[in-house]
């Protein structure tokens, strides 16, 4: 197909695909669906080998949330039935995120609900990620609180932090059909403020949300715009008792078909799939890692993920392998040089907990099994299981 010739040459080369080639990707066909994934598997290893980062979520401050996202389970009024809890002491923190850690994650994303941070709730932070830093060596910490205000990524930056997340979610133009309390501005400059201050800039989307192809395409192309360092990928998990309970979109092929969209648009960057992972891709996840470097692993910050076991054996047979504590994730020049997807040069490539360090904080599975022949598209509840283990319980965690 020459469409893929194209993009995977480009992919290379770190060139921006047109609006009309990354159309075309989200509109081919099931027959040509393994031809895409092979082709954004070469992008995929060329830039990033056959490694694969692990990360590990830490919800810091469960629910309780002002903002109104329709597709949070932490939202304001919610009814989802949701653990709810505030602050976690740092050597609680500490101690969920070592039990990630031990099962092969090299960075911990320290998330809390909330519209942002006050100063002093970057002060809890500070001392939560020195905790964390001064039991494991070499641990990448990725912080995710919400809308900055002037300072306080510096103030991160200072404390230890290695990165900050929050993504943009869906295109600016459907923005507000999502969520009316603050703006898609508003997020843009929270992630442009981190980038700033020296944090390696973390943003994505969630996909799934009755958005179009063009939505997605234009998401994916702001991204690249703000050039982040890591784009994660969430699938949407309608969980019940939120506004988009009922929006069950997706489909494996979907999905696969949107990792690869964002692959060639974002060839070297580290492209992560988030939440909703085990829910969507289901059977099909093995096959996707052909075209992300990077997933959660556990749970996610109100469900439960798959077992950490399974993820690890996943990986395993698929041929890949976990990336070490002390490999570099990203490629040489942009880890030297702090650019974006791609770099400005060469046309180059949030977060409100709703969608926490790049995971949508309704994905997760609790381990059940997929019955043969469901529809496409029907809802999978069955699928979705409200987190009631590790941070902000006695029980342990999933890692």
């Amino acid at each position: 197909m020459d469409l893929l010739n194209t993009l995977v040459d480009k992919g290379l080369r770190r060139e921006l695909p047109t609006r009309e080639e990354a159309l075309a990707v989200l509109a081919t066909s099931d027959d040509d669906l393994l031809d895409v994934v092979a082709a954004a598997g070469k992008v995929r290893r060329h830039w990033f080998g056959r490694r694969v980062k692990l990360n590990y979520l830490v919800n810091l401050k469960s629910g309780l949330c002002p903002e109104d996202c329709s597709y949070c389970s932490q939202r304001l009024g919610s009814s989802t039935g949701i653990l709810k809890y505030t602050w976690l002491k740092p050597e609680q923190a500490s101690q969920a995120a070592a039990a990630g850690l031990a099962g092969g994650a090299k960075r911990v994303c320290l998330v809390a609900s909330g519209r942002g941070p006050t100063d002093r709730d970057v002060d809890r932070v500070a001392g939560t990620i020195k905790a964390i830093k001064e039991e494991n060596e070499g641990v990448e910490v990725c912080a995710c609180l919400g809308l900055l205000s002037d300072g306080q990524a510096e103030r991160l930056r200072e404390a230890g932090a290695d990165a900050y997340n929050h993504n943009l979610n869906t295109s600016e133009s459907t923005y507000g059909d999502i969520t009316t309390t603050h703006t898609y501005a508003d997020r843009v400059d929270t992630v442009t403020k981190a980038h700033a201050a020296g944090l390696s800039a973390c943003s994505g989307l969630i996909a799934g949300m009755g958005e179009s192809d063009e939505d997605l395409v234009d998401v994916v192309y702001s991204l690249r715009e703000l050039d982040p360092d890591s784009v994660p990928v969430n699938f949407l998990i309608p969980v019940e008792g939120t506004p988009l309970a009922k929006e069950w979109n997706l489909t494996p092929q979907r999905c696969l078909r949107i990792l690869a969209m964002v692959r060639f648009v974002c060839p070297d960057v580290e492209v992560r799939i988030a939440g909703g992972r085990e829910v969507h891709l289901r059977t099909m996840q093995p096959l996707a890692l052909n075209l992300a470097n990077s997933i959660f692993l556990g749970d996610y910050l109100t469900t439960e993920g798959q077992a950490g076991k399974a993820d690890l054996e996943m990986i395993a047979d698929a041929g890949f392998e976990v990336e070490g504590a002390g490999e570099v994730t990203l490629p040489e020049h942009r880890a030297t040089a702090g650019g974006g997807c791609g770099s400005h040069e060469s046309a180059g490539c949030g977060s409100h907990e709703g969608a926490g360090c790049g995971s949508h904080e309704g994905g997760g599975v609790c381990g059940t099994t997929v019955p043969a022949a469901a529809p496409a598209n029907e809802a999978r509840t069955d699928l979705v299981a409200v987190r009631r283990r590790g941070a902000g319980t006695d029980l342990a965690p999933n890692a």
